[in-house]
């Protein structure tokens, strides 16, 4: 097995900025399916051709997608090693949460702290120096 180096904070932020768009997220998919050309990418959505390539090259500058020429055509397919690096860096995140959120869960089932458990200070502190 390989080791995954961990993303650079530049990778998370265009893995994320390129995930924020649902139509970035449909072509990803698309494309974990079966590689497709741009054209017929475009061909599945209500936007220019040059719209759906804008999207095409975030997805490729966050190196989600892979793009390759074949004659005229350029195809598409996903880059499934960066989406498992993208998927470990969600996961650690997600171990994360759960972690904090079952510290959170055990603080609320502790019995709060009966009067008994305290103890207060019962010094006289309103003495002054010059009363001494």
């Amino acid at each position: 097995m390989v080791a995954q180096r961990e993303l650079s904070e530049a990778e998370v932020d265009r893995v994320f900025h390129a995930l924020a768009t649902s139509t970035r997220r449909d072509i990803l998919r698309r494309t974990i399916e079966q590689e497709q050309s741009v054209s017929t990418l475009a061909s599945e959505y209500e936007m220019s051709f040059a719209a759906v390539q804008k999207h095409v090259a975030v997805l490729e500058a966050a190196d989600l997608i892979v793009k390759r020429a074949e004659g005229r055509e350029r195809l598409v397919r996903a880059n499934p090693e960066m989406i498992a690096r993208a998927r470990a860096l969600l996961a650690r995140y997600e171990e994360l949460w759960r972690s904090r959120i079952a510290r959170l869960d055990e603080l609320l089932a502790e019995p709060p702290a009966s009067a008994s458990d305290t103890t207060t200070d019962t010094t006289d502190d309103s003495r002054t120096e010059e009363g001494d």
